[in-house]
């Protein structure tokens, strides 16, 4: 296996192509077939075409929060808080964008009438993040409060401001966990009436969650990818999930992870034997995978850990050129774009 570095997952994307807006239906999306050679170029509600009675489709089912949240100092600075979880105890972790950070103990007044009192950095005295405790007069927890007063954390790469359709359209039709601060995004393409065909033609559906991070966007900086520190990220995999797979496998359906995060999760819980915890797993070329036979996907930022996930997966050879075939073809990149199959390269 060749030593790869971050350059070589670096790549030239035109800017029209980074996706502003989602389709005008989900399912609309366009589906770049990898399975095959060369790609074919399909429509997302084909995809239950490509699938098979007995396959497993794997959805990550967080639920993105609106963590974005506007506030000022008592100077009158102003300040914008992500909130990356919530802890207990009406406390929660952020990432803090302002001109000069406040000590701890200062009350910040936020939008919406409510205050976040800064307790201090985040896991320790030298973390990059933030503890905060949110206190309202009505008492409301930070679920609640973000719900009230807080922004859909649209991608940096989306250029708008939100709106009320990305309130709906950044979130799957089937969120149930609140905690994620970025969509899973290749689940955004499933419809109802899409998830109604695959159930008919008998591909079964069960979740996991994992709530993605602010640091899914966090670039890498070292060109020796060894040398990149991961985020952590809270997952779940239920004991439903567990035994779906185990069945899966044993009638020999395949396990088809709808989205990085899915693959995160399954991987992670099958490399440390723990169905929920805090992972920081970092998928490259040479991982060897244990759950996962297809994946679902959208078209990732160049140089991002996202990308050499899905170069470990279908081969690095095979993702580069699909790329460059995506880019050709005018297909839409990240969040808000198109979608790609792909199978796992032979160990």
């Amino acid at each position: 296996m060749r030593a790869f570095t971050l350059s070589d997952f670096d790549f030239d994307l035109p800017p029209e192509l980074v996706a502003q807006h989602p389709a005008a239906e989900r399912s609309a999306s366009r589906l770049l077939d990898g399975t095959v050679d060369p790609p074919i170029g399909r429509i997302f509600k084909d995809l239950p075409s490509q699938l098979r009675a007995g396959d497993l489709l794997v959805f990550n089912d967080t639920r993105v929060v609106k963590a974005r949240l506007f506030g000022e100092k008592p100077t009158g600075g102003k300040l914008e808080l992500l909130v990356e979880r919530v802890l207990q105890g009406n406390e929660v972790v952020a990432h803090m964008k302002v001109s000069k950070k406040p000590p701890a103990g200062t009350a910040l007044a936020m939008a919406g009438e409510f205050r976040a009192t800064l307790l201090g950095r985040w896991p320790d005295e030298n973390g990059a993040l933030f503890r905060f405790r949110f206190d309202s007069a009505a008492g409301e927890d930070p679920y609640a409060l973000m719900a009230r007063c807080g922004h859909v954390p649209l991608p940096p790469y989306i250029e708008h401001a939100d709106s009320q359709d990305d309130e709906r359209r950044y979130q799957t039709v089937f969120a149930r966990v609140p905690g994620a601060v970025a969509a899973p995004t290749a689940a955004l393409h499933f419809d109802e009436a899409l998830l109604a065909e695959l159930e008919a033609r008998g591909v079964q559906r069960v979740n996991v969650t994992l709530h993605v991070g602010a640091g899914t966007f966090q670039p890498v900086k070292t060109e020796n990818i060894a040398d990149h520190a991961m985020h952590a990220e809270r997952y779940e995999v239920p004991e439903t999930t567990q035994r779906a797979v185990a069945e899966t496998r044993a009638r020999g359906g395949r396990i088809v992870a709808v989205g990085t995060t899915t693959v995160r999760t399954l991987e992670s819980w099958a490399k440390s034997g723990e169905a929920a915890g805090d992972t920081r797993i970092f998928i490259t070329p040479g991982f060897a995978f244990e759950h996962v036979d297809l994946l679902v996907t959208n078209f990732h930022l160049p140089k991002s850990t996202l990308m050499m996930l899905v170069s470990a997966f279908a081969g690095y050879e095979r993702v580069m050129a699909l790329y460059a075939h995506a880019i050709r073809e005018r297909y839409r990149f990240f969040s808000y774009g198109d979608a790609m199959l792909l199978s796992r390269q032979p160990c």
